[in-house]
């Protein structure tokens, strides 16, 4: 069982990365907002705290090996918890996490169920049970992550009234990773007027970072 996997990023796709190690190529999934972080790293060590899983139906012996991979032991824990929610298998919940998992766990400890919601392929009924089998058991990684508190401040609090929902989830996933909460609404605001067709957080994310990087 490989448990956690160091190696170079060769290659990184929307839902997957390529890590060189020895010779070898190793593919792992991943979820949406760790490709995103990842995104500028090719050609960096990276480590990959990761799940093996088997995809396919047991019943016609068509069963392929699986590789899931997370940026912390914590994320990875969060993820296998998320497993345990009827109907959720991996692929589902990767795609579900298109937002870092403590901003995730810091909804589901709110009872946020209208933010669940707007997760890929997450409606009420399936936000809903996400809470009810979870809410208690995730707080650690929410509080880790700081998440809970910037999305009870006051700055927070203004923004919602003046971003949409998508942009919303973009401005945690930056505080999440470092940015300061007024410039990355700044960057947010400029990104929709530079881009007119964004629509996913992780889209509004890659724009807002291109402008960040003098890319416009």
């Amino acid at each position: 069982m490989i448990a956690k996997l160091t190696g170079i990023l060769g290659e990184v796709g929307e839902d997957r990365v390529l890590v060189e190690r020895e010779g070898l190529g190793y593919e792992v999934l991943v979820p949406a907002y760790l490709a995103v972080q990842l995104a500028d790293r090719i050609g960096q060590p990276v480590t990959l705290y990761t799940m093996n899983y088997l995809e396919g139906s047991a019943n016609s012996g068509n069963l392929i090996p699986r590789l899931a991979g997370f940026g912390s032991g914590a994320e990875k824990n969060a993820f296998q918890q998320l497993l345990g929610v009827k109907g959720f298998g991996v692929r589902k919940a990767l795609k579900a996490l298109a937002v870092p998992i403590g901003q995730v766990a810091a909804a589901i400890e709110q009872g946020d169920t209208v933010s669940l919601s707007r997760l890929p392929g997450i409606g009420k009924r399936t936000a809903e049970q996400i809470v009810a089998s979870l809410r208690g058991k995730l707080a650690a990684i929410a509080f880790e992550d700081k998440i809970l508190a910037n999305l009870n401040g006051s700055a927070a609090g203004r923004t919602q009234a003046t971003l949409n929902p998508s942009q919303r989830d973009a401005l945690q996933v930056m505080i999440a990773w470092g940015d300061r909460h007024q410039d990355a609404e700044n960057l947010l605001r400029r990104a929709a007027e530079v881009y007119k067709d964004l629509k996913s957080p992780e889209e509004w994310v890659r724009a807002a970072y291109k402008i960040k990087a003098g890319g416009l």
